[in-house]
């Protein structure tokens, strides 16, 4: 299992740029590979190091190439990378093609840090669940790919969670709050625990109590 995970910002606009270097810092497990404003640095960036970034962010609307362009080249390239869409771009065509490209997520500007950070907690956890299984059932699949999907999928398990309540998180907590039942525990010290905002651990224990 990964301690820490190396994201690559691929953003033209400078001052945006800097707000997801300045999300990506307040998350525990990741650090800021590097910074490219247009596709050829991007791919000078992935050419020159000695090891890939796990995770690129990237936006649509780069200077010098059209459209997906980027993510095809990453995928065609650097296929272990993986790759979450940040964009103003909402036309229905693009993010089918992000979809079909196996972009991780697709997230919409302005970006709120709630919402970056749903996203890489996602990533972690499904990172987590490939890191540490050999194989896996019908039920894991699902939870792979989504809990929200998984509980609409036939033959499977009925997960009565609300949204934003993941199962494998929720497991986590209960066995850290086991071992912790004498002294209590924060939601600051909690999200250090299972590498998660503050916010998102208070859910969590809001949805026990």
């Amino acid at each position: 299992m990964k301690d820490t995970y190396t994201v690559l910002i691929v953003e033209d606009d400078f001052r945006v740029a800097e707000i997801n270097r300045k999300f990506i810092e307040k998350m525990e497990k990741f650090t800021v590979f590097g910074v490219a404003k247009t596709g050829e640095e991007m791919m000078e960036q992935l050419n020159n190091a000695q090891s890939s970034p796990d995770l690129i962010l990237l936006d649509v609307y780069i200077p010098d190439v059209e459209g997906l362009e980027l993510l095809w080249a990453i995928r065609n390239h650097y296929h272990e990378v993986d790759v979450i869409m940040m964009t103003a771009a909402k036309e229905v065509s693009t993010i089918e093609e992000a979809l079909r490209g196996g972009a991780f997520d697709y997230i919409v500007k302005p970006i709120e840090f709630e919402r970056f950070a749903w996203t890489f907690e996602r990533y972690d956890r499904q990172r987590r669940m490939l890191t540490d299984k050999e194989e896996m059932d019908q039920a894991e699949i699902d939870r792979l790919m989504g809990a929200s999907e998984a509980q609409q999928t036939p033959g499977s398990p009925k997960h009565e969670l609300p949204k934003g309540i993941d199962e494998i998180t929720l497991n986590t907590i209960k066995g850290i709050l086991a071992k912790t039942k004498d002294q209590g525990i924060t939601a600051s010290t909690l999200g250090e625990k299972i590498g998660a905002s503050r916010s998102t651990a208070r859910r969590y224990l809001e949805y026990l109590v």
